[in-house]
């Protein structure tokens, strides 16, 4: 499902505009990725946490040449699961 398809399926099942469908849409990822910027974490009871993770810094290899590397500590965005999505999805039968 690509954006325009949730926007699509969020104004038909709320019954509002795809243009304000689009406007709330927006406004809960640009609220998660404002709170994730400030090290806060957003939790969606049964959906799921979004939240910051810190990745030390740490030594790698060039496959190519075998030479080592160092790589730069960073900071990601992870999303834990909620059990009521994980259960769902565990049930659900995929298309073959």
């Amino acid at each position: 499902m690509k954006k325009a398809d949730l926007i699509e399926r969020i104004a038909k099942e709320s019954g509002i505009s795809k243009g304000q469908a689009e406007k709330a849409l927006n406004s809960f990822t640009g609220s998660v990725t404002a709170s994730l910027k400030k090290g806060e974490s957003v939790t969606l009871v049964g959906f799921g946490t979004f939240s910051v993770s810190q990745r030390s810094a740490r030594n790698g290899r060039n496959p190519q040449t075998g030479e080592t590397i160092k790589i730069k500590a960073k900071k990601l965005a992870k999303f834990k699961p909620g059990k009521t999505l994980s259960e769902t999805v565990e049930k659900a039968k995929l298309p073959k």
